[in-house]
């Protein structure tokens, strides 16, 4: 029996409306195989539409093969057209939790910045008048290394914020930092298989290296960054993977001593060091240390983003290579993805040009210190033998608590009173070396929110005995 209903007000249209009803039916077995159903005239009567409506549907459905013209007899649901019901629930389903029943979670992921902050009056408007504006062939097809009035701007900010030495060749654009990395991966190790990575380090970049093929090789850090002294000393190493200006997640800062002694290590192996600078633009003790890159460009190949500086969502990264990199480069990121968004490249170049970035940086460190203040007290006060870990930059820190296990389970048990917490021996490749050891981030959290989650955690952990 077909039941189609017409909701006049709905901005789907009146054939949209029958057309999906009468598919929806067959489907799911409403009108069974050879079924007859009314006529055009018929049902055209029945809901109140013209037969037009009603024809345009069925010739619709005709055309996708749901239904069937027997001469002389009428239209009839085709046979082999319902769907068959599924015997079990998918895999899929079993591990997607229900919306409905998820819990609000205070969560202290590190590096997540504040999305109710980004400026998205000011991005809107520049937006709109590069649409009006920009001639015609932003709209067409670019070069894969990005636009030319962002690399310009960029080579002039870099050099006067992180003392980047480079010209605006050097400057490749990639779909954020993740892409920059594994552009890089594929170029270096094609004939040198392993890469010397700090540890710990962010799974993610774990992830990335170990996808594009490359074997890692774990390289221990202390309150100075990575260790020099314990990076593998025959060749074969494609290049050493360093975040020396905050390193994520134990938050040190390497030294100008290990710095030099880096660089020393790749001219002896004629290999590079990678330098990720994410989140150097947020420093609240003193001014944010020069980039390694600019006391060797040649050795060392700088990655940035503005996913931490401005949103996740703009996916906007770069590079800057030495200059016998540019063009091994530039062909991978052809075939890559073409090239990054011009719209939003120029939108980027404009807004670093006419000082918004500036403005924008200065507004979220006093947002962040504060933030950061806030959850230090907090720690300090709940968990009188805590240590914070890390110089007083990003937006996570670490906490140790000696006489606590953080592992996995424990971070499960925690989830569960509303709290998110993220154990550092889960980003370490060598065990057993930071077990009381917690990433506590707070750049997406409200002072409330970070106190709230703060004292929950208090609560749990004291009833643990």
């Amino acid at each position: 029996m077909l039941f189609v209903t017409i909701d006049r007000k709905s901005s789907v249209s009146l054939t949209q409306q029958i057309y999906d009803q009468i598919r929806k039916s067959i489907l799911n077995r409403d009108l069974e195989e050879g079924e007859r159903l009314a006529s055009s005239r018929g049902l055209s009567a029945a809901i109140g539409v013209s037969r037009n409506v009603v024809l345009e549907a069925y010739e619709r459905l005709i055309a996708e093969g749901y239904l069937e013209v027997r001469s002389k007899s009428g239209t009839f649901v085709a046979k082999g057209s319902f769907l068959p019901a599924k015997g079990k629930t998918s895999e899929y389903e079993k591990v997607m939790p229900n919306v409905a029943d998820r819990k609000p979670i205070i969560d202290f992921r590190g590096s997540h910045p504040a999305m109710d902050q980004f400026p998205r009056k000011k991005w809107g408007q520049l937006t709109r008048d590069i649409c009006y504006e920009a001639p015609d062939h932003i709209f067409g097809y670019a070069e894969p290394g990005g636009i030319r009035e962002l690399r310009v701007t960029l080579a002039k900010y870099l050099q006067r914020v992180r003392s980047v030495h480079c010209h605006p060749e050097q400057i490749m654009i990639t779909t954020g930092a993740t892409q920059a990395l594994r552009l890089i991966t594929e170029m270096l190790i094609k004939a040198r298989t392993g890469i010397s990575v700090e540890d710990p380090v962010t799974d993610e970049m774990r992830n990335i290296f170990f996808s594009a093929g490359a074997g890692i090789i774990p390289v221990p850090v202390d309150e100075n960054g990575i260790i020099p002294e314990c990076l593998p000393k025959e060749e074969g190493t494609g290049f050493v993977f360093v975040i020396p200006s905050h390193q994520f997640p134990m938050g040190g800062i390497l030294s100008i001593q290990r710095r030099v002694q880096l660089i020393q290590y790749a001219r002896e192996l004629n290999n590079y060091i990678v330098e990720d600078d994410y989140d150097s633009e947020f420093t609240y003790e003193g001014a944010p240390v020069p980039s390694i890159q600019g006391l060797d460009p040649e050795r060392v190949i700088y990655v940035g983003t503005f996913s931490k500086i401005l949103s996740p969502a703009l996916r906007m990264g770069f590079v800057v290579l030495p200059t016998h990199l540019i063009e091994t480069f530039r062909r991978l990121k052809w075939f890559h993805d073409r090239h990054t968004s011009s719209i939003d490249q120029l939108v980027l170049s404009r807004f670093i040009e006419e000082g918004y970035l500036d403005r924008h940086i200065r507004k979220m460190r006093r947002i962040y210190r504060k933030r950061r203040e806030v959850l230090e007290t907090a720690v300090r006060a709940s968990f009188k033998n805590a240590k914070i870990i890390g110089r007083a930059a990003g937006m996570h820190l670490v906490v140790d608590i000696p006489d606590i296990d953080f592992d996995d389970a424990l971070a499960g048990e925690i989830e569960k009173q509303g709290v998110r917490i993220y154990p550092v021996e889960h980003f370490a490749m060598n065990k057993g070396r930071h077990t009381h050891q917690v990433v506590m981030g707070y750049g997406s959290l409200t002072p409330e929110q970070i106190l709230q989650g703060v004292t929950q955690l208090k609560k749990f952990l004291s009833t643990r005995g």
